[in-house]
């Protein structure tokens, strides 16, 4: 069956998929913090320490001329050492660590190619567009057959149960309000461009089939998640928004930031709404492999209440400080990099907003393992802290490499992302899933073009069996 490039290509992998109803009955909008934030914590290093030991054994036993896939980021070694990646695009959604591990996004959802990046109507958005994809209710699994520029006019209001999966294409969102995630939840955001997001508004907006409604002005965020749990952010590159590039406020929970480059921006991330605003006492957000790298100001995070756990991050050279707080936020910092500015005023690593120093001394902030360069300072307080300021090169410098491993390859993959490449879609893929060019072959044009596609009906047949087998083992 020939797919024509002017329609929007969906196709399911789950004929009436008894299970995906079984799935979203179990995971509602009820913003609960997960009872043990400290057995999520230390499943996520039980993880990264696995991926690293099975590296090691790669780079002893490895033959002459061989390329070991494992890069111990246990993420990416969750989905990329499969060369048939392309073809099990959803397996991504299995690979999250952290708070947000339990996010769903679209999986068990059908694919939707989006082959228009105009963003002409907000109200009532053209088949073929990523608005209309987003606003749908049904879990969908939102892909790009093309390099794309998506100049949105007002901000993207999501629905519950999606993927943005830009793998495989150069996909840029930018312009009015960027992305919205209010009252959602199960969102999978990976490899997308999102920079240059203003504030916009004031004007009817589409966010479901059903409504739409009067939005006041956006913030000019790059993402907005509010009120939402199950958040997944992953191999993003985000700079240059107009507010933050990452806020997560009003009691939004079960969030993961990972393997995402964030640069030239002031205010990178803000978790929490006030310091007196009570739901988000049960925020948990973990913020894992990510570069925060050139140009950057201050709020890498900036905390307000909740459990932050901060791990295995890279920081470069921030301008003001790293990780900031009030209201009593719990932030355990473990296995990061930390790389002073030259400014000799500003090589504090926390910073306690807006607090007088006899307030917060009881507060849980804890510096395990980081590694300290150029002059940086953890100041450590609460039930277990050190009674002294940590120093760079505190920690064996081993651990820096492991840093280096593992933040390799953060933000976008491929063409415009960081020392690597996954190719490019093919006009002749088979198995509904295109396949991948040379990267030699990929180009820099941003178009909104779609293309072609064979759809194999065999596809459609294992789908089917597979999902009946798991309907059947869910009575069993």
């Amino acid at each position: 069956m020939m797919l024509q490039r002017s329609c929007i290509v969906l196709f399911s992998l789950s004929l009436f998929v008894p299970h995906m109803g079984f799935a979203m009955l179990n995971r509602t909008l009820l913003l609960i913090p997960h009872p043990d934030p400290e057995l999520v914590a230390h499943d996520v290093h039980r993880r990264v320490n696995a991926s690293l030991w099975r590296r090691q054994v790669m780079d002893t036993t490895d033959q002459a001329g061989s390329s070991p896939c494992f890069t111990g980021n246990p993420i990416d070694d969750c989905w990329k050492c499969d060369p048939n990646w392309p073809n099990n695009r959803q397996r991504l959604a299995d690979c999250g660590i952290g708070f947000g591990q339990y996010a769903l996004g679209g999986k068990g959802g059908r694919f939707y190619f989006v082959t228009d990046s105009s963003d002409d109507d907000v109200v009532e958005p053209k088949l073929g567009t990523l608005r209309y994809a987003v606003i749908q209710v049904e879990p969908l699994w939102i892909v790009f057959p093309s390099n794309m520029m998506i100049k949105l006019k007002h901000e993207l209001i999501f629905n519950s149960y999606k993927t943005l999966d830009g793998r495989g294409a150069n996909v840029h969102i930018v312009g009015g309000g960027c992305i919205t995630l209010q009252y959602v939840s199960n969102v999978i955001i990976h490899n997308i461009h999102i920079h240059h997001c203003h504030p916009s508004g004031n004007t009817n907006i589409r966010s479901s089939p059903t409504h739409y409604g009067l939005r006041t002005e956006s913030d000019g965020d790059g993402i907005s998640i509010f009120g939402s749990k199950d958040i997944w952010i992953d191999h993003c590159s985000l700079s240059r928004c107009r507010d933050g590039l990452i806020d997560a406020v009003m009691g939004s929970t079960g969030i993961t930031i990972s393997n995402n480059f964030f640069s030239h921006h002031n205010e990178v991330m803000l978790l929490g709404h006030s310091d007196h605003y009570e739901p988000d006492s049960g925020m948990q957000v973990t913020i894992a492999f990510n570069h925060f790298g050139e140009k950057l100001v201050q709020r890498m995070p900036r905390c307000r209440r909740g459990y932050i756990h901060v791990v295995n991050n890279d920081f470069t050279q921030w301008e003001m400080y790293a990780i900031g707080g009030s209201g009593n936020p719990t932030i355990n910092s473990q296995g990061n990099r930390y790389t002073a500015p030259t400014n000799p005023f500003a090589k504090e690593v926390t910073k306690r907003v807006e607090t007088p120093d006899g307030d917060w001394k009881g507060w849980n902030w804890r510096s395990e393992g980081d590694i300290l360069v150029n002059g940086a300072f953890f100041v450590a307080s609460g039930e277990g802290a050190e009674m002294r300021y940590e120093k760079a090169y505190s920690v064996d410098p081993k651990s820096a490499s492991f840093i280096d491993q593992i933040t390799f390859h953060c933000g976008v993959l491929g063409v415009g992302g960081r020392n690597n490449n996954l190719g490019m879609w093919t006009t002749t893929g088979s198995e509904g899933s295109g396949g991948l060019d040379s990267y030699n072959d990929y180009t820099d044009e941003m178009s909104g073009t779609g293309l072609t596609n064979r759809l194999s009906f065999s596809v459609i047949v294992i789908a089917f069996m597979f999902d009946m087998i798991l309907y059947l083992s869910m009575l069993l």
